[in-house]
């Protein structure tokens, strides 16, 4: 059995951010990552952003020249022994560590059991699955409303693809918007070609001659493609079984550490403390993904800090984008200050009259003070970005 200093199970944006990590502190510590996809680490975005408005697929691959890593890519991690510090893939092969980092990510909700049949929108395997459709299909569904969705939608539509979206709820990303930005976005897909069916839920899908019949609960729908972006679960189940603490995500103390003091977490799986929140979450962005990878690779190599960061994120639909910082919960009380309505401007999210998210529509260069505000904020209702108090 190998025996390695540093050992990581997940092959996306956290584990390559954490490789950084240690070669900052250690330059020669053994290093192998194992992922289960075949492909090496990749930057997740682009594949619902970029690479749709003519950016090569060769801008996605993370650089990991002359890092030193073992890459066991194509392989899945069945059991994890903590009590001898050692994992065993799905080819039986048994791998010993002094520090592990759990970089497991998540996975796409299935809808069906002929799920099969649809894009699950995750991975370059499926850019490239749903890419090679387009290149001949012309009309495509796209369930659900939320970030996944929404852009799919929007790249397929500016590929001059015909687009259905298929939602239960009542408007385009109801669950971190509020009402009236969520319905103007209804507005703004409609505007460019998108069909909308609203309040309408996905019940099966069958072939039907060269394309496919998507069963909803408003009629059926001949498709050629269908895509489903329908939330995430976290892979939590190696560390469940091996017996760490698990809470809605793995979870990881302020040093990015597990239940166990060798075995470490970052990126979507890990559930970790956010003291500007006051609270603990599990976050599936490109920010927390790349700095709590580094954060968490410096930690296993000797330089332990506490992770105190609180992420941002971002969107790009249509001509609309926005940056994003904080809670984004639809429920919490809201207020807007628009420049010009549903076009620019920033949304405040409070929770017991205390700033807790904020939503930059078309505002830029204004993360970092968004952020001070959430963490510096007193109880008042009155907090606002100084750019456009």
């Amino acid at each position: 059995m190998t025996r390695l200093r540093y050992l990581i199970v997940g092959g996306g944006m956290t584990a390559n951010a954490a490789i950084h990590g240690i070669r900052e502190v250690d330059p020669v510590g053994s290093i192998t990552l194992i992922g289960d996809e075949s492909d090496p680490p990749y930057k997740r975005p682009p594949l619902s952003k970029g690479l749709w408005s003519g950016k090569p697929l060769a801008s996605i691959w993370h650089d990991m020249d002359g890092l030193g890593v073992d890459l066991r890519l194509g392989r899945a991690v069945r059991w994890l022994d903590l009590t001898a510090k050692r994992v065993c893939d799905d080819r039986g092969e048994w791998t010993g560590f002094d520090r592990l980092l759990l970089a497991t990510g998540s996975r796409p909700r299935r809808l069906f059991h002929n799920g099969n049949r649809i894009i699950l929108f995750r991975t370059v395997e499926d850019y490239r699955r749903l890419s090679a459709l387009a290149e001949s299909g012309q009309h495509f569904a796209v369930i659900g409303n939320g970030f996944i969705g929404a852009e799919i939608a929007a790249a397929l539509t500016t590929k001059g693809k015909a687009v259905t979206m298929i939602f239960p709820g009542a408007a385009i990303g109801e669950r971190i918007f509020p009402a009236d930005l969520a319905g103007s976005l209804n507005d703004v897909y409609r505007a460019r070609g998108v069909a909308i069916m609203a309040g309408t839920s996905a019940t099966g899908l069958a072939e039907r001659g060269d394309g496919l019949l998507l069963q909803t609960t408003s009629g059926d729908l001949t498709v050629d493609g269908v895509v489903a972006g329908i939330g995430t679960e976290p892979n939590v189940e190696l560390a469940q079984e091996a017996g760490l603490a698990v809470d809605g995500g793995i979870v990881v103390d302020e040093f990015l550490r597990t239940s166990h003091p060798d075995v470490y977490a970052a990126g979507d799986v890990a559930a970790f403390p956010v003291p500007a929140l006051g609270d603990r979450r599990r976050i599936e962005h490109e920010d927390n993904a790349l700095t709590m990878g580094r954060h968490a690779g410096r930690a296993m190599a000797g330089q332990a800090a506490p992770y105190r960061h609180l992420p941002f994120f971002y969107s790009d639909l249509f001509d609309l984008g926005y940056e994003a910082v904080g809670d984004l919960d639809a429920r919490l009380d809201t207020t807007a200050d628009w420049r010009d309505p549903y076009r620019e401007g920033v949304i405040y999210y409070r929770r017991d009259n205390r700033v807790r998210g904020v939503l930059l529509w078309n505002v830029w260069d204004q993360v970092e003070a968004a952020r001070a505000l959430i963490a510096g904020e007193k109880s008042t209702s009155r907090g606002r970005l100084p750019a456009l108090a």
